[in-house]
């Protein structure tokens, strides 16, 4: 132990030796610094010239949704009124957050059933349209353009058959579509 200083050695023989610490970087007060000078200059920015202020006036001012933008579900509706859903179990199955609900019943005609409970949790729905997608009977879609409204309770964001069926307009889509595309079509 010449003049006080002894390395230090691991029993994997590897020597640790100390870093050396500025003193800018032990008291991390020029970052500090920094940081509120940068805070400092957005703050007085926007308060003399008010550019850059990203708020919204909500009631007075409202944001455009883009156009690809999707809203609430509704179910299509029949000629008669009736819910266009036939309960095939192919959107809740497809959907990755499972938040559609959907419990069968008979409707008197043994080829065809309905829903009597169709359920869509808002609040886990994820909109990733799989559920439109997946329908092969045009009976949910996700057009309305219409916004989640806030809620205090969870159930008050659960939306039954009936509130998704008020949303939803007669249908005029055929059932099972053309028979041949080439059937509209002009050959020269």
């Amino acid at each position: 132990m010449e003049g006080g200083f002894r390395k230090k050695v691991s029993k994997a023989g590897v020597t640790v030796v100390p870093r050396p610490e500025t003193f800018a970087k032990a008291t991390w007060l020029p970052a500090l610094a920094k940081g509120l000078g940068v805070t400092m200059r957005h703050f007085f920015t926007n308060v003399a010239t008010g550019k850059d202020i990203a708020t919204v006036q909500y009631p007075e001012e409202k944001v455009k949704y883009p156009e690809r933008f999707r809203g609430l579900h509704r179910l299509m509706l029949r000629d008669d009124g009736s819910v266009r859903c036939v309960a095939c179990m192919c959107c809740p199955t497809a959907c990755p957050a499972h938040c559609i609900t959907i419990i069968p019943e008979e409707t008197g005609n043994p080829n065809e059933k309905r829903p009597a409970i169709f359920e869509i949790d808002e609040l886990r729905c994820i909109v990733c349209g799989l559920c439109v997608e997946a329908c092969p009977c045009d009976a949910i879609r996700m057009d309305t353009g219409v916004h989640a409204v806030p809620t205090e309770r969870r159930y008050e964001a659960v939306l039954g058959k009936t509130d998704l069926m008020s949303r939803g307009i007669q249908s005029i889509a055929t059932q099972g579509g053309k028979n041949d595309w080439r059937d509209t079509e002009k050959t020269p």
